[in-house]
């Protein structure tokens, strides 16, 4: 990708310090509050040896919560759906519910560490514990759109050797379509209100396991997680991130970009499918212990999300540059955010149209937000800059990003060219393991 840049934008002036030791040594160590503890480039030289974002953070959160060191009033995950239902879980809930997911997966799945799973769910509250019942198991998770069709399904599962899909009725029928065609597909395990021929029963088995679970020991840069990326030529590739690319690279995405602290609810729009979920929707927000809030919709609905902005207390919004196209074209004075504080972007480039309209209706700033589904985020507009249109702000540690020509030249302000992470001497550990290659 060439961006024209007018000014020099990407140099990366701080640096979170070791993790492992601020883990070890404070209990807040997973969910730092300011920047001051940033150093200098690349300082991530010693990850610890075992990670596991479960038992590693949310189940510290959760320690919290019950000593009174995080407000159990706010949830962890906060859900609204159609018809104005909701699901509200506190970390310490979070906790208990997952292991009972993790012990669906184990026994009645017959999953183990190692094992793949595509997880093919719309936004329902047991997407966030299938995947976070994936990380005590040990099970590499695949999420996958629901847009799929029949065909993409088919070549996802051929390509991970995927053992088993986690799907809900609606798509279903396009499973069942292709399933005698799969050869390494073992289990069918669905989300519904009722059951299906050929398929476990999510719902039911859930509510007999037991909650008596210990995650599993996971190290540091064992996979977690693939996600398909079409960013590339040919066939989507999958792209493998380890339990610390995601787990403990996401820290300066919700400490820089997104500002959060454990009384924040953010709101993000992404498809699950889509690696910008993890950066808004899981990671990032969970380990700075604030909540994730969603509003169950199929498709964008310009009205429903601005009634939801001004009726629920949610301080943070990510959406994308299309959502915030479409609500700009809507009466934006009409609406009070009362709690909205910041609002974020991602996934495309955000036009200056939309962004002065919505500063001049709503008061607020879009600060925009770029990274890959191999990266954690690599570039965005902190908290406290000028926002200035066409400019994606400043590197996001610990990547040293520069532009650079096509000899791999670092290119001067108003020039022209490629954007390029520096990986040597050190290779930044928050970016991806590797492409997965398919075994034909």
């Amino acid at each position: 990708m060439t961006f024209l840049l007018k000014r020099q934008i990407f140099n990366s002036i701080l640096t979170p310090k070791s993790l492992c030791r601020f883990f070890s040594k404070h209990c807040r160590g997973f969910a730092p509050q300011n920047i001051s503890g940033y150093e200098s480039p690349n300082v991530y030289k010693e990850l610890p040896e075992h990670f596991n974002f479960a038992s590693d953070v949310l189940d510290k959160w959760s320690q919290m919560e019950k000593n009174g060191e995080r407000a159990s009033s706010i949830p962890a995950l906060w859900w609204v759906g159609d018809q104005g239902n909701e699901v509200r879980w506190g970390f310490e809930e979070l906790g208990f519910l997952s292991r009972k997911a993790a012990n669906v997966l184990s026994d009645a799945c017959g999953l183990k560490k190692g094992d793949r799973v595509i997880v093919m769910l719309p936004r329902i509250p047991e997407l966030w514990l299938i995947t976070v019942g994936c990380m005590r198991t040990g099970i590499i998770y695949i999420p996958a759109t629901i847009m799929l069709t029949a065909n993409d399904i088919f070549y996802r599962l051929q390509a991970s050797k995927a053992k088993c899909i986690i799907t809900n009725d609606t798509l279903a029928p396009a499973v069942d379509s292709i399933v005698s065609k799969c050869e390494f597909l073992k289990t069918r395990l669905i989300v519904s209100e009722g059951s299906r021929d050929g398929w476990l029963d999510f719902k039911k088995l859930f509510k007999d396991a037991h909650d008596d679970h210990d995650t599993i020991k996971t190290k540091s840069q064992e996979p977690m997680t693939i996600y398909f990326t079409s960013g590339t030529t040919g066939y989507p590739k999958m792209v493998e991130h380890s339990h610390s690319s995601f787990g403990i690279g996401m820290t300066s995405t919700g400490r820089l970009w997104l500002d959060l602290n454990p009384s924040d609810v953010l709101w993000g729009l992404s498809d699950p499918g889509w690696v910008k979920f993890a950066y808004s929707c899981f990671f990032s927000t969970w380990i700075q212990g604030a909540c994730i809030f969603t509003r169950h919709m199929l498709q964008f609905e310009a009205t429903t999300v601005l009634d939801c902005l001004s009726r629920f207390p949610v301080t943070s919004f990510c959406g994308t540059p299309t959502t915030y196209r479409m609500m700009a074209q809507h009466d934006l004075t009409r609406y009070k955010f009362k709690s909205l504080k910041r609002c974020l972007s991602g996934g495309e480039p955000l036009s200056t149209e939309v962004m002065e309209r919505w500063k001049k209706e709503t008061g607020m700033d879009i600060y925009e937000g770029y990274g890959q589904s191999e990266t954690v985020l690599i570039c965005s507009l902190h908290k406290g800059m000028k926002i200035k249109p066409g400019s994606m702000g400043k590197a996001t540690p610990p990547y040293d990003v520069q532009v650079i020509d096509e000899n791999a030249n670092v290119l001067p302000p108003g020039k022209e060219g490629d954007i390029a992470i520096r990986i040597k001497p050190t290779r930044p550990f928050c970016l991806f393991s590797h492409y997965v290659v398919r075994e034909l």
